[in-house]
């Protein structure tokens, strides 16, 4: 029985055990029986390292006891262990060599929050979107098969990473290769739990047992010239294990199915792998955890647990002013949230669409109201895409509400779906530019660029919370596809108008007027462009619009100043930067401009402000950069 926990640690936890253990070589010469105390230390180290760092933990928790099994049991890292959804790998990290690592999560320099094959040779495969560990296991096992290299590649499928569309690409192309993988669906979501007990162990360890296997394939030769008697035997299993568990459609599929199986049981849940790790073929365990699994708030609530924000001390609560300032701002997630409810009050065509991010895109109120117009498409964002564009077609006005780095998924939906027939749909883009500890795989570094490369697509740029607000309102009555963009987190604290305000499709405003130096501000780095302007004396103007460009605007900053300066968090391959230079190309004006935003590199993680300043987009830095240009001019 897993200990339960209460309270965070807030001392570093007593790990005699865990202590030793450098590697999954280490943990593999422990006797059986104690393993279970080695999941409790795991689970106490993990629950005291997020309580410093912050991070995703309830999802770890949920597979603690499985991670020790699959490392006691597997040769890794010459067997492949491939995990999806990054937010279980925590007690991984743990037991192959990086536990006094730990305490370093998500800091700039430290670990990752996600695997990183740069970071240790246990880590595979880098996962930071959901449900590639299928097709990347796969391609794993037919390459070991092409070399012929005797290994297991095990994925680990999580978090309802079974909801996306590749996974069922991966399973239909696994059963017709010649590949040794092993899928362990971690199914947390407790839909079947009825099916967890007495009678579905029983079956589960028959059928993983090698009793069993030699039996059922040596049964299928006898029976190959009796196609009849064949079918027969085949029915008789099949209805056998759909009585227990949801095994028929794996079947079908061409997997060998098992389970489903408890997996907080160590014992069985290592019983069942040594019977599974011989075998060859695609091989699919069902294994049923609790997420949240061994800390109480988060076994009551896991998804309010699903990560953790860094637990402070009252001193230190009281000494961050940053921390008193999200606790009155609104998050950009909430803007866009009170907005959609508004909306729809006044509009009931409005649908609101998300790929499984109702509560990160702060709609929780929304569908608590309007369930019959909200609709959660879990992990599949392409379907989403083209949902909303299927909606528009019968005069519905359709709200996808999307991360940036998860937009990048459904890029030919927005394309052919969308944009190439006009219709109409209003993407919020959420967490467009850097995002802190979550690092590369979910930085919205890219929408700009391509997205304004889309026919038909207007794409806006608000530099604030009220400015959110109107271009959303703004957006949604525009007549074809529309894109806002807006940042995680909080914003400067601008006043929200309550009053939803049309603005000029098109045009930007002077927020400050100076000499010399024009800065084209396109998002929220707004108040670094206003500071610098203040300080050198430079004209600050918000774009509002990447798409259409504001061509007037543009030509006055141009006649009456010396250098353009264009500024965004956003690629500067290809983006609001780069439209400006190709319009002036075709208004035919010829002057210095400069770009500055996200440079040509993959953002590591570390705290948003840092990462601001290591890409040159701090007012220090943004002040630099002028001045060194103007050494040219």
């Amino acid at each position: 029985m897993a200990k339960t926990f209460r309270e965070i640690p807030d001392q570093r936890p007593h790990t005699p055990i865990l202590n030793e253990i450098d590697c999954p070589q280490d943990l593999r010469k422990l006797d059986l029986e104690k393993l279970a105390d080695v999941a409790d230390e795991v689970r106490a180290y993990l629950l005291y390292c997020v309580g410093k760092t912050g991070g995703h933990f309830g999802a770890g928790l949920g597979v603690t006891e499985l991670t020790v099994a699959l490392h006691y049991v597997f040769d890794t890292p010459h067997d492949r262990l491939v995990w999806d959804v990054g937010h279980q790998t925590y007690p991984h990290k743990i037991l192959t060599g990086r536990r006094e690592q730990m305490l370093s999560m998500r800091h700039q320099g430290g670990l990752s929050g996600f695997p990183k094959r740069s970071e240790s040779v246990y880590d595979t495969f880098g996962v930071g979107h959901s449900s590639t560990s299928m097709s990347a296991a796969l391609g794993m096992a037919m390459a070991a098969a092409q070399r012929s290299i005797e290994r297991k590649t095990v994925a680990v499928m999580g978090d309802g990473a079974m909801t996306a569309g590749i996974a069922f690409e991966a399973i239909n192309h696994a059963a017709h290769v010649d590949a040794n993988l092993l899928v362990v669906l971690n199914d947390n979501q407790m839909s079947i739990s009825r099916n967890v007990g007495g009678l579905s162990t029983y079956f589960s360890k028959l059928w993983s047992s090698k009793f069993y296997t030699q039996f059922r394939e040596s049964g299928k030769k006898a029976l190959s010239s009796m196609p009849s008697t064949t079918n027969f035997v085949r029915r008789t299993e099949e209805y056998m294990k759909s009585m227990v568990s949801p095994a028929t459609i794996f079947e079908e599929l061409g997997f060998y199915y098992v389970g489903p199986i408890d997996g907080h049981n160590l014992t069985l849940l290592i019983e069942t792998l040594e019977n599974l790790k011989d075998m060859k073929g695609a091989v699919l365990l069902h294994v049923i955890t609790h997420k949240g699994k061994g800390f109480e708030a988060a076994e009551d609530d896991p998804v309010g647990y699903h990560a953790l924000t860094k637990v402070q001390s009252k001193l230190e609560i009281n000494e961050l002013s940053e921390h008193k300032k999200a606790l009155v701002l609104p998050k950009y997630q909430k803007v866009f949230g009170d907005w959609l409810c508004d909306m729809a009050e006044i509009d009931d065509r409005l649908i609101a669409i998300t790929p499984a991010m109702c509560e990160g895109s702060g709609m929780n109120d929304f569908a608590e109201r309007f369930p019959e117009r909200f609709e959660d498409v879990a992990i599949a964002e392409q379907h989403a895409v083209t949902l909303a564009a299927g909606m528009a077609c019968d005069d519905v006005k359709p709200v996808v509400a999307i991360y940036s780095t998860f937009l990048q998924r459904a890029y030919d939906q927005v394309i052919h779906d969308v944009a190439l027939q006009n219709l109409d749909v209003l993407f919020a883009i959420d967490r467009a530019g850097l995002v802190g500890e979550d690092g590369a795989t979910h930085a919205g570094a890219y929408d700009i660029s391509y997205l304004r490369c889309i026919p038909n697509v207007i794409v806006m740029t608000p530099s604030d919370e009220n400015e959110t607000r109107q271009l959303l309102y703004t957006g949604y009555q525009f007549s074809g596809p529309a894109a806002v963009r807006y940042p995680r987190g909080i914003g400067p604290g601008a006043p929200i108008q309550e009053a939803m305000q049309l603005l000029a499709i098109g045009k930007g405003v002077l927020r400050r007027s100076g000499v010399q130096i024009a800065i084209l501000n396109f998002g929220t780095l707004l108040p670094a462009a206003l500071e610098v302007g203040d300080q050198i004396n430079a004209t600050v103007a918000d774009m509002r619009f990447v798409k259409p460009l504001d061509d007037e605007l543009i030509k006055k900053l141009a006649n009456e100043h010396e250098l353009l300066v264009t500024l965004e968090e956003n690629s500067v391959a290809g983006g609001a930067g780069a439209a400006v230079s190709e319009r002036m190309a075709g208004l035919n004006i010829v002057m210095p401009i400069l770009h500055l935003g996200l440079p040509d590199l993959f953002a590591d993680h570390a705290k948003h402000s840092e990462q601001l300043c290591n890409a040159g987009l701090d007012a220090a830095s943004i002040k630099n950069a002028i001045e060194q240009r103007l050494k040219y001019l």
